[in-house]
């Protein structure tokens, strides 16, 4: 065979992989029903934690439905069945629900520790593509997700059933998110160390450079003088203030070359006559993207930060935005 065809062949078995798992997920929307809802109310009744368990593929599909539901406000964390006999079944307390799942409904491992779950009275939920299973027949609510076929070509390898498993797990999430009014601010709480934590999270004030690393200067100085400090606090500008730290104007890289190209001389030309009034600015409470923001849509690498009474109270560049992953 050459390789044209090898490749071609290797092209549609990829396609058909993802056409089987597409109808696994398209067939699941019979699936949100009545249980579904059920299931969902039971873990927003719940006064503890969803204990998700589950054994091989599904054991890695049920840790991430765990962490997926733990980090969109529904406390939840994974315990593997194996362990479970073993000793961390006193993880499960009464205020609990456990969720387990078993493409098989079958897993020897699961149940085993069905007979101490039900003895500590918590609800069971059972996630498998076998409703007249021994998990299903015993859960108290029971999530259908059987699939047609395996995209494995053999119908061996867990793969379109692990897909839907896991479609069903972020169905379940999301729902219960909108259900507990759950924002983008709480998802931020539980994930400062993310690009999108640090962006609802991270303010003016945690960037901005104040203090004695803030450069100003008085009007009425020459531009030389105010490259000198320019260049020893390296932000690229210097605030332009009055006696009481009101800010008269700002004068930046940007202004200096305009200044040249006009043929002006630093040493003989005065501050206030080029420096940028009407600056843009903001204050220290306001979230840094929307800084970011300000900056963007005035094409200017840094901004200004004042108080209520335009008084200087910081300074930053989009330099201090790209540290902090603001960009």
């Amino acid at each position: 065979m050459s390789n044209v065809g090898q490749d071609n062949d290797i092209r549609e078995l990829a396609l058909a992989v993802i056409q089987t798992e597409a109808d696994a997920i398209q067939a699941l929307s019979a699936q949100i029903n009545e249980q579904f809802v059920q299931a969902c109310r039971l873990i927003l009744a719940c006064k503890g934690r969803v204990v998700v368990l589950g054994m091989g593929k599904s054991g890695h599909i049920g840790g991430k439905i765990a962490a997926t539901l733990a980090s969109t406000g529904t406390p939840a964390f994974f315990v593997h069945p194996g362990e479970a006999s073993h000793g961390d079944l006193g993880m499960i307390t009464r205020d609990d629900v456990v969720l387990a799942l078993s493409n098989s409904g079958e897993t020897a491992e699961l149940l085993l520790i069905l007979p101490l779950i039900k003895r500590l009275g918590v609800p069971l939920l059972a996630m498998t593509g076998q409703p007249d299973s021994t998990l299903a027949t015993l859960a108290t609510v029971h999530l259908n997700v059987a699939v047609e076929q395996e995209a494995c070509p053999l119908g061996l390898a867990p793969t379109a059933s692990t897909t839907a498993a896991l479609v069903m797990g972020d169905a379940l999430a999301v729902a219960l998110l909108q259900s507990r009014g759950f924002t983008r601010d709480d998802f931020a709480l539980s994930h400062p160390g993310g690009s999108l934590g640090k962006r609802l999270l991270l303010k003016v004030s945690d960037v901005m450079h104040s203090g004695q690393q803030l450069p100003r200067v008085s009007p009425g100085v020459s531009v030389a003088n105010a490259l000198l400090e320019m260049t020893d606090k390296k932000l690229g500008m210097t605030a332009v203030v009055d006696d009481q730290q009101r800010v008269l104007g700002v004068f930046t890289d940007g202004d200096l070359r305009r200044m040249l190209e006009k043929g002006l001389d630093v040493r003989e030309s005065i501050i206030d006559q080029v420096m940028t009034v009407h600056c843009a600015t903001t204050t220290a409470d306001v979230l840094a993207a929307e800084a970011l923001q300000i900056m963007e849509s005035r094409k200017i690498n840094a901004l200004l930060v004042v108080d209520r009474q335009h008084r200087l109270q910081g300074a930053l560049n989009m330099h201090d935005l790209l540290r902090a992953g603001i960009v």
